[in-house]
């Protein structure tokens, strides 16, 4: 926590305005509108119920093919299947770890029918290459939905992602680098989508005195209580992402001169928020430094399993070239809180180092 939060949620009590939707709820959309540069954000319970929103007002639905990148978590696939649409699963490049812009063309082409979008993840707050991908997709006339849970305050020549596509979407769930214990929101240059999704999110309520319904909707808006804590976390963002990157500058420093590591790499022109500090093994099973470093009460992860690699997806259609399936094999992901300080990377990366 930043400090500031109890202070702002004393106002939410003082104010006896704790239930969904309240003044700290459009502070926090003007919070994120105003640092990420785009005109129109809605808060959101989670992340995924923003993307279940992108899709439903862009009129995806039965019948329908999302693309979407595979090597993510499932909250960004998910939501296809809430639309009864189908996925097809795009994998990444080494460049980027993020989806292959190579590989988008051929699967829109090969798709049984034209896609009506593309799910695009920045994993682990890195920037996936967007110039490529929003030109092929404007070729098509394919909507870009940038899923920027994990890569808020990440900046892809100059712009935020979240921003660059058709509806961006972040992520404030406990592990992001900016947290209201969950919640989500979506962003937009588009005020007639915003509009959409606002009236979705609030069970499709007709603009009468009484509840009357012409669609289904959701409940799916944040509440006062949460926002409050999301508006004190926003004062501190920057602050947050120079840390990560120093935290990731540590290891770096620490581990680099091993041969066989790999670390997540930045595209050129961009600057990611280094959410986690991940990296690969050549030569070392990943499980084995993940045991180790377990057994002195240290937690670290595997990267994501893929998705067409997932018993779910088993018969989904994918577009494969082996790169996420490697990285998946290979890879782990670091300790990486915001209140890590040098001498704790150092013990880490020691313990790595005896690990290998």
């Amino acid at each position: 926590m930043s400090g500031r939060e109890q202070a702002y949620l004393a106002e939410v009590f003082e104010s006896n305005y704790i239930a969904p939707l309240g003044p700290m709820v459009d502070r926090f959309e003007h919070s994120i509108q105003r640092f990420t540069q785009t005109p129109y954000a809605l808060a959101l319970a989670s992340a995924t119920a923003a993307l279940h929103l992108a899709l439903r007002v862009l009129g995806v639905g039965v019948g329908d093919y999302v693309l979407t990148s595979s090597f993510t978590f499932i909250g960004s696939v998910a939501p296809i299947l809430y639309q009864n649409a189908t996925p097809i699963f795009i994998d990444s490049d080494y460049a980027s770890w993020n989806l292959d812009p190579t590989l988008l063309e051929h699967a829109i082409l090969t798709a049984p029918k034209k896609p009506k979008a593309l799910i695009l993840t920045h994993l682990y707050g890195q920037c996936a290459a967007i110039d490529p991908i929003l030109a092929v997709c404007d070729a098509y006339g394919i909507s870009l939905i940038e899923d920027a849970a994990e890569s808020l305050g990440s900046r892809y020549r100059g712009g935020q992602t979240g921003t660059l596509g058709t509806l961006g979407v972040y992520s404030f769930n406990g592990n992001k680098i900016l947290s209201t214990s969950g919640g989500g929101m979506l962003v937009s240059s588009d005020p007639h989508l915003i509009d959409k999704a606002r009236f979705y999110a609030t069970q499709a309520r007709e603009n009468v005195p009484h509840y009357e319904h012409l669609e289904y909707g959701y409940n799916y808006r944040m509440s006062n209580v949460l926002a409050a804590i999301g508006v004190a976390q926003m004062e501190v963002l920057n602050e947050r992402i120079a840390q990560r990157r120093k935290i990731f500058g540590w290891y770096r420093e620490a581990l680099g001169e091993i041969e066989e590591i790999t670390f997540m790499p930045e595209l050129p022109d961009t600057v990611g928020n280094r959410w986690l500090t991940t990296l690969t093994f050549e030569h070392t099973n990943p499980n084995r430094v993940r045991l180790a470093l377990e057994k002195e009460g240290i937690e670290s992860r595997p990267l994501w399993k893929p998705m067409h690699a997932q018993p779910l997806f088993k018969e989904a259609l994918s577009l494969q070239n082996g790169v996420s399936d490697t990285l998946f094999a290979k890879g782990l992901c670091l300790p990486s809180g915001t209140q890590m300080d040098h001498d704790t990377v150092i013990r880490i990366a020691h313990l790595i180092h005896k690990a290998l």
